[in-house]
């Protein structure tokens, strides 16, 4: 099909948008389909500074970068990330859009396990290693996965800190019922809540480790949690580690 002869992403929204409309649409198409409208929006958001910056990398060469950071600001770090309010919108599967050796640290943290394994998560850890100066430094942050897993078969407690904390202003807390339930949202977190991006990918210290050596990192350890850094609210069952190049 030639480029001219494919539909416009306005018009695939619109079509989206009038299938949602209709309530005869089932459940699992619509839930598809809302899936798709947020690709869609991301889309928009990456292709308007795409096309500002044809090259797909920044002219400057920012000493300190967050990724995926929403609206945690960090004092002297560019926050990339795909939705506003960022300072750069661009979607980071598609690379960091950083010339090679150019930065010192990155930090994310959050938001590795909303991204697809493996090819989207190691592309980014290739990434990431390439546009760091020798030496430099990536931070990462993610919910533990072990921690999770640590707490089962231990039945759920009535006040579960687990489930104050982190999901405390969900409304899908009547759903969780069970040890398995709260697992099952650490390691998905896909309850169809188009305020929430869902989880693809669980990681523990040792995944963490095996992705960042993998993509050429000389070292990876444990990193000692910094509020002055991250977000304090993050600290609780989240694993960081710091991978040097």
């Amino acid at each position: 099909m030639s480029t001219s002869a494919m539909p416009s992403i306005d018009l695939l929204s619109e079509q989206i948008a009038a299938v949602l409309a209709d309530p005869s649409t089932t459940h699992g198409l619509a839930r598809t389909l809302r899936s798709a409208a947020k690709e869609i929006e991301l889309h928009r958001h990456h292709h308007v500074t795409r096309r500002a910056r044809p090259s797909g990398r920044l002219d400057g060469n920012p000493a300190k970068v967050q990724i995926g950071g929403g609206s945690h600001h960090i004092d002297g770090f560019l926050n990339i990330d795909l939705v506003p309010p960022a300072d750069l919108l661009w979607d980071i599967r598609e690379g960091i859009p950083l010339q090679d050796d150019s930065t010192d640290e990155i930090f994310s943290e959050h938001f590795l396990e909303h991204i697809d394994y493996p090819r989207s998560a190691k592309h980014y850890a290739r990434e990431a290693h390439r546009v760091l100066a020798p030496g430099g430094r990536i931070i990462t942050g993610v919910p533990d996965a072990a921690f999770a897993l640590s707490q089962y078969p231990r039945p759920l407690d009535d006040n579960e800190e687990t489930l104050e904390r982190w999901y405390g202003k969900r409304d899908c807390q009547a759903d969780i019922n069970t040890r398995l339930d709260l697992i099952n949202l650490v390691f998905r977190d896909q309850d169809d809540d188009p305020t929430y991006t869902p989880h693809l990918w669980a990681y523990d210290e040792e995944k963490l480790v095996q992705l960042f050596t993998e993509a050429g990192f000389g070292a990876v350890e444990p990193w000692a949690f910094d509020a002055h850094l991250a977000n304090p609210k993050r600290r609780w069952g989240s694993v960081y580690v710091v991978a040097t190049k």
